[in-house]
């Protein structure tokens, strides 16, 4: 029996997520200082008002808009895990990519070291040579390092 070459659906799901928070972190109102509602209202609509021509995706513009509405907390566990990196020093894809990752770890039951997992062939595919191995260790303080402090 021959291995399937169909990309998996949910590796691309999470792909397309990631784009759509990149392409929004370009979206002038979306800033680290911006209010909840300058953050609620910079998702995008329709193709014609998204940034660099993205498939339009409603279902990836709509969890991309779940996200941003959660910034402020995803951000603050970033920096918890990665207090030698600010923010505005980690490469746009990596924080994209971090971002969607920490979310679907608050929201669904996928194991943690498959979000880990994922998160590092994303960084190959989309960032730096350095992205999977800072992605791996932000993620890895945080989805379980962070977790066994919380069960003790």
């Amino acid at each position: 029996m021959s291995k399937s070459t169909q990309p998996d659906q949910r590796h691309l799901n999470r792909a397309k997520l990631m784009q759509q928070l990149f392409a929004t972190t370009f979206d002038d109102q979306l800033t680290s200082k911006g209010s909840e509602s300058d953050l609620q209202s910079s998702g995008q609509t329709s193709e014609s008002e998204q940034p660099f021509k993205l498939p339009y995706d409603s279902s990836s513009v709509a969890e991309a808009d779940k996200i941003i509405q959660h910034l402020a907390q995803i951000d603050e566990l970033l920096q918890q895990h990665a207090p030698e990196r600010p923010l505005e020093g980690i490469n746009q894809v990596d924080l994209a990519i971090l971002r969607v990752i920490v979310w679907e770890s608050m929201t669904k039951k996928t194991p943690k070291k498959v979000l880990i997992d994922e998160a590092v062939e994303l960084a190959k595919e989309f960032g730096s040579e350095a992205s999977p191995r800072f992605v791996n260790g932000v993620l890895g303080k945080l989805l379980l390092i962070g977790n066994e402090d919380n069960n003790k």
